[in-house]
């Protein structure tokens, strides 16, 4: 029975590593890349992300939070992320914790081509309450059969926690010139580099592998008021692989000064997402909803998960070292 419980938390930690699903993904940046750590034309940017998963065919549902805080400063970029998930009737939660910087690089020397280095550092926290769970030794073959949890599980499980460092780091190159037609952005990033052991049992080779993101897409400015982003996003982590096809699109209001937002995201054999959302002044809305497309839709009925992020952008710094990516 204890391969069943290993299984079921390397099931947990596939789904992590396959970026918590976050489906309006760029929303977070600091979670899409460290690289991309204070790059926002503002004092510092708040963000805040939550995401509700299967709730209609668990019994509990997969929930995702995330808060980040970053700033810029000349040439550099620091920030601040928090990341809990939790999932499943034994309350599996994983928690990260990381600090986050980046360098940016002005490639010509009117600062339009720009590459940015970024690396986080931190630690993983995760836990199970596995007296919550039944094993094969507690079921009861009488009044029907019923498990019985007074009776030994016949598991020996060494703790319930543990903490596992976290190391990430990445790449990004963008085209920020202000008055062009197009605003190509290129991004690559890789997450568990230090590829820590973990286990709840004292013996196993189990470890975190690493995980791979490449991210891309360009910003088209069709007029004054009507943009496209276009974009593309892969992750790979050892045999899972996903790929993510995205357009998003934003109107201006001239005399209201206020964007409307929208986006649709394909993920291949898994979900169509729709999104929309608006900025106004220092503030950035976007709610989405995913309608399953996999193999799990006839149970699930095509529902997938809703999403809500937030972001305050407040006020514009007075000198800029270097020209920012245009909403990425």
């Amino acid at each position: 029975m204890k391969k069943k419980i290993i299984l079921l938390c390397l099931v947990v930690n596939s789904i992590m590593a396959q970026d918590f699903h976050l489906s309006i993904y760029d929303a977070a940046p600091l979670f899409l890349n460290p690289a991309m750590t204070g790059l926002v034309d503002a004092k510092y940017r708040v963000h805040l992300q939550y995401r509700n998963q299967w709730n209609s065919v668990a019994y509990k549902p997969f929930q995702t939070a995330l808060a980040s805080f970053d700033m810029p400063y000349k040439k550099w970029g620091f920030g601040l992320q928090i990341t809990n998930m939790r999932a499943g009737v034994g309350n599996y939660n994983a928690f990260q914790a990381v600090l986050s910087s980046a360098y940016y690089i002005p490639i010509d020397k009117n600062k339009f081509h720009n590459l940015n280095f970024g690396l986080q550092a931190g630690f993983n926290q995760k836990s199970v309450e596995y007296k919550l769970y039944t094993f094969d030794n507690q079921y009861v073959n009488k009044d029907g059969g019923y498990f019985d949890q007074t009776q030994s599980s016949g598991e020996n499980f060494n703790r319930q926690s543990f903490i596992i460092p976290q190391v990430n780091a990445g790449m990004l190159y963008y085209y920020a010139r202000q008055q062009s037609r197009f605003n190509p952005f290129f991004g690559i990033s890789a997450f568990n580099i230090v590829q820590p052991k973990e286990t709840f049992f004292d013996k196993g080779n189990n470890v975190l592998p690493l995980r791979y993101y490449a991210h891309l897409g360009t910003r088209i400015n069709i007029g004054e008021l009507l943009y496209i982003i276009p974009k593309v996003l892969i992750m790979k982590q050892t045999s899972a692989f996903e790929q993510t096809y995205a357009l998003d699109a934003g109107y201006y209001f001239k005399n209201d000064n206020f964007y409307l937002l929208a986006g649709l995201n394909y993920r291949v054999q898994d979900a169509s997402v729709a999104y929309f959302g608006f900025r106004k002044d220092n503030y950035i809305f976007k709610f989405g909803y995913d309608f399953n497309t996999s193999s799990l839709k006839n149970v699930s009925k095509m529902k997938g998960a809703f999403e809500i992020s937030f972001t305050y952008i407040p006020g514009k710094t007075k000198l800029q070292t270097i020209k920012n990516c245009p909403r990425l």
